[in-house]
């Protein structure tokens, strides 16, 4: 068993989640008693994409453990949320959002949804009125100020991804004044990033924010699979969709998520919004 276990522990160290997968299976199957093989064998599924076989692990791992029933919860809901997010990326669904949202935001949603549709130019069109109808958001990132800060992919710009009390939202900018990640220590954060989002209004949330692109999961690169780097993809004029790990970017330069501790923000003045 220690053989399997660290040959999947070199094979995540080389940027190798597959090979590390069955290794680890391997080592589950020759001691399943073992709580601490079986939450590195579910979040190791969770980089794989593999929500349901990773749901079953923390439902077994929560039969031996009465310890790990929060951790189920939290990884429960954030299972649930990648869902519903493939669907909102794919044009079926709308994402949550706190309160009525700003005409901005509600055609960079429509925009999502025409993609669904098939009309890429209506899509196109309509994302591009929203970023220039969105308010910049000034503040700084890990003490360097800036004027504006986006997300770098053209799907989401002004607006943050996050898992909120297991519901899947639309986040802007404008609408915080602070975020701070924890600092990555283990598999799971190469999927989501746990965060503490301080609102405009002064509400707080306990996040998780997804540190990689929607269909990362499905790629046969481990370095996209781990969060490890980013590539581009061109999805029409001037826009540009991503793989692998979350970029934010400001007009100081480009900001790769895990690398990110403490955002500081200057709300737009009217912005409201709410804890949820």
């Amino acid at each position: 068993m220690n053989d399997a276990l660290a040959t999947a522990e070199t094979a995540l160290r080389a940027g190798d989640p597959q090979s590390a997968l069955a290794a680890l299976t391997q080592a589950v199957r020759a001691k399943p008693a073992d709580a601490r093989l079986r939450v590195f064998l579910a979040q190791l599924l969770c980089v794989l994409g593999q929500w349901e076989r990773a749901h079953t692990q923390l439902n077994v791992l929560a039969d031996m453990d009465s310890e790990a029933g929060p951790m189920r919860e939290m990884v429960g809901h954030a299972l649930r949320c990648e869902k519903l997010r493939d669907a909102v990326f794919a044009g079926r669904r709308s994402p949550m959002v706190f309160g009525q949202p700003d005409q901005w935001l509600a055609l960079l949603i429509e925009s999502m949804l025409q993609a669904g549709a098939g009309d890429a130019a209506q899509s196109h069109a309509l994302a591009a009125r929203a970023f220039d109808e969105a308010p910049a958001t000034a503040g700084t990132i890990d003490g360097v100020a800036f004027d504006w800060i986006a997300d770098a992919d053209s799907r989401l710009g002004p607006v943050l991804e996050a898992a909120i009390n297991g519901k899947y939202y639309w986040v802007p900018f404008s609408r915080l004044s602070a975020i701070r990640f924890e600092a990555p220590t283990d598999l799971r954060d190469q999927v989501w990033l746990p965060a503490r989002l301080t609102f405009a209004n002064g509400g707080e949330a306990v996040a998780m924010v997804p540190s990689r692109y929607p269909g990362s999961e499905k790629s046969t690169d481990g370095l996209i699979l781990m969060a490890r780097k980013t590539e581009w993809r061109e999805g029409g004029p001037e826009r540009w969709f991503g793989l692998g790990q979350r970029v934010l970017v400001t007009d100081q330069g480009e900001h790769d998520l895990l690398s990110i501790r403490h955002i500081e923000l200057q709300p737009s003045a009217g912005e409201d919004a709410a804890n949820g």
